[in-house]
């Protein structure tokens, strides 16, 4: 069976209508569209009374009816309905596709660990058996709190105490052994994050009309997370790896799965970790490349509001955590810097532009630093 809308055979039973001809009903949900239909009632005729079909697009209604009729009752539709129907609503809300694959992931989880979510007790109790990190219960009670508010239910979530932890920053030695060990495509995606700090799921995303090899610049408009959009200055070493890359379709890195992404550098860190006799290779993540970025941009420059402009950061907030790793990676180096002090104009403009930065003025003296 297709949907009569989009023709997708991803479809679902969403629960039973009942007819006074026909009885009992089964009712379907697709997957693709969200368009709700009945089943046909009778097989050898072309057009069917019976058969019923719920459309958001065709009615303009209230939410609580829209829920009624796009949904179906919710208390009465299968759980299996319930989580396509929750796939639709978070479409309807904008939520992003990786977004929606986690919380419908962390439904499902619940669910296979015995969980009943038509009863916020049962999660409770399956929460509070599972031996499973602080963090991890409080995504899974985030994902279970959105699909109980959608239908008009509340519920008290278990209280989740999640200590916060420093990420793992590695020597770039040991980030361009990782990166040596890697296939031509997957060495340039792990180059590009190593210079440019964007998360993997962006550099995914990289097209090459936003790749410029001339100018040696990549601007980044499609971010994650409501980051700010920027552009990056590339190395020599990166813009000939970018220029070596086929240009198969639009997209600089394929367009491969995060799955199937996630799995290749798995398996070519491990086989590193082993080759190398570095264990801690094995630490080092995707998003690894981002914290050890921003750790070593803030070393060089010492400046917090570029590091958040780098980052996309949208407050000092989330960068600050990258003082405390860089003082404590850091505490034996002393920086070195080149001081100045002028009360000449022009001499003041020839520091500025050779990289100076102004310190402070004392017993008429302009003071100005660059670092060695």
């Amino acid at each position: 069976m297709c949907c009569p809308e989009c023709g997708s055979s991803k479809i679902y039973k969403a629960g039973f209508r009942y007819t006074r001809s026909n009885g009992q009903v089964q009712r379907y949900l697709c997957c693709e569209c969200g368009f709700r239909f009945s089943e046909k009632t009778n097989k050898h005729s072309q057009t069917n009374s019976d058969r019923q079909i719920c459309a958001l697009k065709a009615k303009n209604l209230d939410t609580t009816t829209e829920k009624k009729t796009v949904a179906g009752d919710l208390e009465k539709q299968d759980i299996k309905g319930k989580l396509v129907w929750f796939i639709w609503e978070m479409q309807k809300q904008g939520y992003s596709k990786d977004t929606i694959k986690t919380y419908t992931g962390s439904l499902k989880m619940l669910m296979r660990k015995g969980a009943d979510l038509n009863d916020p007790e049962t999660v409770k109790e399956t929460l509070a058996r599972w031996n499973c990190s602080a963090s991890y219960k409080y995504n899974l009670a985030a994902a279970y709190t959105l699909f109980l508010n959608m239908q008009g239910r509340k519920w008290t979530p278990p209280r989740c105490h999640i200590t916060r932890k420093l990420p793992f920053i590695p020597t770039e030695t040991e980030i361009d052994q990782l990166i040596a060990c890697t296939g031509r495509k997957t060495s340039v995606f792990l180059q590009t994050l190593k210079e440019t700090a964007m998360r993997c799921g962006e550099a995914s995303i990289l097209k090459w009309e936003n790749v410029d090899l001339q100018r040696k610049t990549i601007i980044l408009n499609e971010t994650e997370k409501h980051s700010n959009p920027r552009i990056f200055t590339i190395s020599d070493k990166l813009v000939n790896m970018l220029a070596r890359l086929p240009r198969k379709n639009k997209y600089v890195f394929g367009t491969s799965s995060k799955t199937t992404r996630d799995s290749v550098f798995y398996k070519i860190r491990k086989t590193a970790a082993r080759k190398l006799g570095n264990p801690r290779i094995l630490k080092i993540g995707l998003h690894t490349f981002r914290h050890w970025k921003a750790t070593m941009l803030y070393h060089e420059t010492r400046d917090m509001v570029l590091v958040k402009e780098f980052l996309g950061h949208n407050s000092l907030e989330m960068t600050s955590r990258y003082i405390q790793i860089e003082k404590a990676l850091f505490k034996n180096d002393a920086p070195n810097f080149i001081v100045k002090a002028t009360k000449d104009t022009e001499e003041m403009q020839s520091l500025l532009e050779v990289g100076f930065e102004y310190v402070c003025q004392k017993d008429g003296l302009m003071f100005f630093r660059r670092r060695k």
